[in-house]
Parts: structure tokens; sequence; C-alpha cells
């Protein structure tokens, strides 16, 4: 019983890094709205750039945003093979509460992979097709007001009469901030894994209490809180929870050791569904020592979260091709790295 109060607590304190975290990016992601519009260049490699920056923005966000111009033929299929390399999707946020340093260099290696991986497509006859098939309209940002932060009296008023969303949001990130400092969630010696977290949680508390009603609802509610977090927590208790069970009746790291070209491509196969869950197994593998850094970088390079499910509505015909030059490219690091024995 104690095990799996270690696994809950283990994945809260994720879930509500992630969570944070998630709420910081979306709230600058308002602040800055039609920023990648106005810097779309007809340079090959600025779209290259900038597609690799919207990837490795953690979470959903920036490869939605890569999809968008895509389909509105702003950008090359390159450079969305660009975007879809370089990021993790949600699973970002959780590599950067699990091993920052590695999550890190990590993200630098697939932005890499990603660029010269846009750079060779668009080199390819056919990806030159695509516009053909592509409707000819610009894109059309959602011209949403700007959040302001601190209006005048925009802290008391909000705080006069909070809304039920308001309220639990901020008892939820107090309780988070509450656990952290006393011990329950995260470190309990007080490191810079534990100053992190609550630079963080203070940050969203913040957020929560300042930004409008709108903002909060919309934004912060309907799409991290409804939609996110219960996903990210079930995944992430049920996968530490399979994984200590494997750990404690079979020999599980033994068969891995012995198997890794078939965990290799389990890992490419996985990365092709497009959404954010599975992808953690690897991730926490990883965590425990129990496969080695190729194979959760050819996961990472396959894999894109949810942020390529807008084009599989747009174009099937798009999403394969991505999904197979991925798949491709993966392949290729996680032997090399396996070769190599890293």
């Amino acid at each position: 019983m104690n095990e799996i109060i270690n696994i809950f607590k283990q994945a809260l304190m994720i879930t509500g890094f992630v969570f944070t975290m998630m709420l910081i990016i979306e709230y600058i992601n308002v602040q800055t709205q039609g920023l990648w519009q106005r810097n779309i260049s007809k340079s090959i490699w600025k779209q290259y750039l900038l597609a690799a920056l919207l990837g490795a923005i953690p979470g959903c966000l920036g490869a939605f945003t890569a999809v968008a111009l895509f389909t509105h033929r702003l950008i090359s299929l390159g450079a969305l093979v660009t975007a879809m390399i370089a990021t993790s999707g949600d699973e970002a946020f959780v590599m950067l509460s699990m091993f920052p340093q590695k999550a890190i260099i990590l993200t630098l290696i697939i932005v890499a992979i990603g660029i010269i991986a846009g750079f060779i497509t668009d080199k390819l006859q056919f990806a030159k097709s695509f516009k053909s098939i592509l409707p000819a309209n610009g894109f059309p940002l959602h011209k949403e007001e700007k959040c302001r932060c601190l209006p005048q009296n925009n802290l008391f008023e909000n705080m006069k009469t909070p809304s039920i969303q308001r309220i639990l949001l901020i008892v939820i990130v107090s309780f988070f901030l509450l656990g952290t400092v006393i011990g329950e969630i995260g470190p309990q010696v007080w490191n810079w894994i534990k100053i992190t977290i609550l630079i963080t949680s203070f940050l969203s508390l913040f957020i929560i209490v300042t930004v409008p009603e709108h903002f909060l609802k919309e934004h912060l509610w309907n799409h991290i809180v409804k939609i996110h977090i219960p996903r990210i927590f079930l995944w992430m208790f049920g996968t530490l929870l399979v994984i200590h069970i494997l750990m404690q009746f079979i020999d599980f790291q033994s068969w891995i050791e012995g198997n890794l070209h078939l965990v290799l491509l389990i890992a490419l196969v996985v990365g092709i569904i497009p959404e954010s869950g599975p992808h953690l197994i690897f991730i926490t593998l990883f965590a425990s020592g129990t496969i080695p850094f190729s194979i959760l970088l050819a996961n990472s390079i396959v894999q894109d979260g949810h942020g390529m499910l807008p084009l599989l509505a747009e174009s099937k015909r798009g999403f394969f091709t991505v999904k197979v030059i991925n798949i491709i490219f993966g392949a290729i690091v996680g032997i090399i790295g396996l070769v190599l024995g890293f």
C-alpha cells in the first residue's frame, strides 16, 4: 500500500509541475498572439528555424501552429517535418520535471535532426506536390484581445466576486504549494527541483489571480484542466504502477537489455500514435535506467503528442507522409545509437 501511495505522490508531483508549466505557456501564447505570422519569411531556412522553435515549445501549441501554417501553404512540408521531429508534445513537460538536463540535451538534438530532416525532405520531388492539394488561402489568426495581466484594480475586482473556477484553481495550486513546501509532494530536501516547482507554482497562482475571467475559463480551465491534466495524471500514475508491478514480478530490465532492438521497434511503432500518453512509458523507463538514451531519442523523433491530429483532419496523406519520414529518421538514429552504445 505504501508503494502505491508513493507512486501516487510521484504522479501528482509530475502532473502538478506539468500543470503549472502548461498554464504559464498558455499565458505567454495568448500574450504574444500573432508573433508567428509576423515573422514568417520566404527564406526556407528561416522556415526551418521557425518550425524548430515552434516544435521545441513544450506542449501542443507550437505543433498546432506549425500544422496551421503548413495547411495554409505558409511553410513547406520539410518545415512541418522539422516541427514534428523537434516537438515532444506534453511529454516535454514531464521530461523537464524528471530529468531536466537530459531533457534539454534531447530537445537540442531533435531540433538539429529536425532541421536536417526538413532540408532533405524538401529536396525530394514528392514534397513539392503537396502544394497542389492544400488550400490557397492565408492563415487567419484568431483576433482575441491580448490578456492584460494587471490592469487598474484588476486584482481586487477578480477577488471581490471570484468565479468557482478561479476558486478551485487557487485551492488546487495552493495545496500543491503546501505539499511541496512540507515535502509531501516532490523532493523532501530543499534543492533546485523543489525551488523550481515553487517558482512555477507561485507564477501560476499569480496568473490565476490576475487574469480576466474569459482567459481563466476558456484557456486555463476548459483547455488545460478539463482536457490535458486528467489524461496526463492517469497515464503517469498507470505507467508508474504497471512498471512497478513488472519490476516486482518479472526481470523486466533483463528482458529489455536482451531485446533492445525489439524495444526500439516498439518505440518507433508507438511513436505513430497521435496522442499524448503512451510515450510516457519510454520516458519512465529511461528515467529508471531501464532503456538507453538512444531508444528514448528515437521515440521522441517519431512521436509528436497530439500535435498532428489537426493535420489528420486536413490531409491524411500529409499525416502519414510525415510519420513515415519521422520513422525513417528515428530508426536510423536509434540503430546508430544502439551500435555506439548510448
